[in-house]
Parts: structure tokens; sequence; C-alpha cells
């Protein structure tokens, strides 16, 4: 192989690489410093706050004493108390200075102990909702009327005579209704021209325009047949499988029937006309009554022939939102963990480490607002990991921590090693099997 097909090979390689760590550095360190914070604030002494693993590149002591560094392997971190003899902090507490005692993680109350393992996770979601929150307002939500802020490229063939400014009162004969955008979008025929009634500088006017969701490529999701394919957003599907199609629904309804056979695209991107070919993959979606169904599909969102223009929905709503799609990512997990033990779905479902890092480079090649985006939903990820009741997982020591509030003691240290080395087998076990579904069983 030539140097000249390397090295497009290792510029992605390591683009995507960089992503990751990026991604997995921010969601450390807040995991970590609510660790640090909140046992700094229960009287726990942090001799070291690490970002990272392994030979240590930079380090400063402050005043209180921790030292913190940045290691060689950014894949992770930890936060040493005074007084741990090992980065998990499990054992007993020792020793007859009760003054220092009480400033180890150890022998520190059991309410301390709980909120600083506690608050790994907890900061996780804050980080979460602070992003969707933040993405949530800057984006805005479409005014009412709804108004046409700018206009998407369109190929020849497509007629459009809106203007940015124009306020959309009514599509092919239906006013849309009050606050409701565009909920008759299920009502309109599928064609290349349909009727819209706009209000233009003060006054009413009939102007002619295409399909409000035409085949306009809004997204593309990472790993899906779409980014294998070539599809970019911006991209205007022309016809799919030899038949021509001027709205996005026809995509949908043509990919359901294929049963996953490849499927040839007629493509207009940047005034150029190309053909492609894709074979839609079998996806497990949640429902919103819970459960999953299976489809097949391209990979792709549907994006509207204009951008509307915008209004800030308010903190208030922001914040509401942003909790709800913290919500919908904890139960749609879950669900899916439960469905794949079941063999309800596909345990390709499962991404490891591999899966997660080329996720986190398309998602950065798509722009920063997909990315920051992206870096929210695996902070919740993370955060729910944690949560869940194996040892060596802060789930693990809530767990612990709850035994010892009802028996009034801790688990004796056989137990706890035993119970810690089978935690680390089993994580070890699920990761091992995750990298095989990237790399093998589910490429």
């Amino acid at each position: 192989m030539e140097l000249s097909q390397i090295l497009p090979q290792f510029g992605n390689a390591a683009f995507t690489l960089l992503a990751f760590v990026a991604a997995l550095s921010v969601i450390v360190a807040i995991h970590e410093y609510g660790h640090y914070i909140i046992g700094r604030l229960s009287g726990i002494h942090a001799e070291v706050f690490s970002l990272g693993f392994g030979p240590v590149l930079f380090s400063r002591t402050d005043r209180r004493g921790t030292r913190w560094q940045v290691a060689a392997l950014p894949f992770g971190g930890y936060v040493k108390f005074l007084g741990d003899a090992n980065a998990a902090s499990v054992g007993h507490a020792a020793g007859t200075d009760a003054a220092r005692l009480r400033h180890t993680m150890l022998g520190a109350p059991l309410w301390a102990r709980a909120a600083t393992v506690a608050a790994g996770p907890i900061f996780n979601f804050v980080l979460s909702l602070a992003i969707f929150a933040g993405v949530i307002l800057a984006q805005g939500r479409a005014t009412d009327p709804l108004t046409v802020e700018s206009l998407a490229p369109l190929p020849a063939g497509y007629v459009n005579e809106l203007r940015p400014g124009d306020e959309i009162l009514a599509i092919d004969g239906r006013t849309l209704p009050e606050s409701g955008g565009l909920a008759v979008l299920g009502e309109l025929p599928a064609e290349l021209v349909l009727d819209y009634r706009v209000r233009r500088d003060g006054q009413e006017r009939m102007l002619r325009g295409p399909y409000p969701q035409p085949p306009l490529v809004g997204g593309v999701s990472p790993r899906s047949a779409a980014a294998d394919a070539g599809l970019r957003p911006g991209d205007v599907i022309l016809s799919l499988d030899g038949q021509e199609v001027f709205a996005f629904a026809e995509l949908v309804d043509i990919v359901s029937r294929s049963d996953g056979r490849e499927l040839s695209l007629r493509v207009w991107r940047d005034g150029e006309t190309r053909d492609l070919a894709l074979a839609p993959r079998r996806v497990d979606l949640p429902r919103e009554g819970g459960g999953f169904e299976t489809r097949w599909l391209m990979g792709i969102s549907s994006g509207l022939f204009f951008e509307a223009a915008t209004e800030s929905p308010g903190l208030a709503t922001a914040m509401a939102e942003a909790a709800g799609q913290v919500w919908t990512i904890i139960t749609s997990s879950l669900s899916g963990l439960w469905h794949m033990i079941t063999g309800a779905i596909s345990s390709c479902n499962l991404s490891g480490p591999v899966g997660i890092a080329q996720t986190s480079g398309a998602m950065a090649e798509q722009g920063a607002a997909s990315f920051i985006w992206f870096v929210a939903v695996l902070s919740t990820a993370v955060g729910l990991l944690n949560l869940f009741p194996i040892p060596v997982l802060d789930g693990g020591h809530l767990v612990f921590f709850g035994y010892e509030a009802i028996t009034g003691r801790q688990p004796g240290d056989k137990a706890l090693r035993l119970l810690m080395a089978l935690g680390l087998s089993l994580i070890l076990t699920l990761t091992v099997f995750a990298v095989l579904n990237d790399l093998f069983l589910c490429p």
C-alpha cells in the first residue's frame, strides 16, 4: 500500500482518537471532581487528583496539600483520598489518631463516604443537564407564526418562491395551528410543488414552494449505512431504489419495505449529481410506551427546506426539557440492557470503547454542536453505568454502605476482596465482549 493511501486512514484514526480522548477527559474530570469536592466539603482529604493513569506528565500541589496531575494514559482518572491503600478506597479504617482518621475515606462517617461516592455519577448527570439546557437555549424554539430565517440550497426542478422573513400561515390549504409548527405535515401530499399562504411585509400572498420536509439529509448517524455510503448533511436525495422522491417520508416507506437489500440512490450535492448505494440496517428503536421495535434504517435524519426563525424558550423550559432528555437516556438504556439480556433485541446494541471512539470522531466531524451534545449523552451513560451495583463501581460502594447502615458493620476484608475480584472480572468480561462486538461481531 502506498503512503498516500495510508496517511488519510492514519489521519482519520488520529482524529477519532483525539475526539474520544477529549470527550472522555471532560466526563472523567467532572466525575472525579464530584468525588473530590464533596469529599472535601465532607471533611475527607484528597491526596491526589489524577486525570489519566501511568507516568505523570504534569503535577501541581495546591495549598490544601492535594496534588493535581495529568498522566500519560488519558483513559480514566481517580482521586486518592488520605489513607487509601488502593484506587478503589476499599478496606477498613486503621490507626489510633482519631483526628487524622476522620479525614480519611475509610475513617469518615458513613454519610460522608456515601455522599462522596454518589457525587461522581451525580456530577455526570449535572454536566448533561447543563449541556442539554445550554444547547436548547442556544438553538431556541421556532417562533409563532413559523417564520423563514434562511433557505437551504435545492437542486434544479424545485420551485421555491419563499424568502427569508416570510411568515407561513398555511400549506396546501391547511392552516398551521398556533404554536403547532408543522403539525399538518402528515396531511400534506408528497408532491414537488405545494401552495403556501404567507405574510410578507404585512400582506398575505400565495406562493409556491416544495414539500416542507423534502428528501434533504439533515444529519447522518455515526456508524450507519448512510455514513458508510458517504451521505452528508445537505445532500438532497433525488431518487431511491429507482423511484423519484419529493418527501422525506417516501424514503422511510421505501427503506422499510427493502428488507435490507442494497438500494441505489441518486444524490444532489453542491450542484452535482452522483450515484451511491447502501444496504439499510436493522436497528432496535425504543417505543414511547416501552419496549423496542426493529426497523430497517438508512441512518439519516430529515431537514426542512428552510431554517426557521427562533426565540429563547426560557431557562425553566430548557431545564425541564434537559431533564427529560437525561431521563429518556436513562430509561432507554436500562430497557435496552434488559432486552439484550433476555434476548429480545440484538447484543449489537452494546457499544464498547472502539464503537464509542468511532462515534466520538463522527460527531466531531459533524461540528461542535453535535460533539457537545454527544458528550452530554455519554456523560449520562457514564453516570448511569457507575451506579450499577457492581463492586469496583460507585454503585457497588453504595451497596456496601447500605449493608453497613442496616447491620451497623462493614463487610469483612475477605468478603470485600472476593466481591471486588468478582466485580472486576465482570467488568473486564463485559469490556472484552463489547470490543469483540465492535471489531468482529457487529462491525
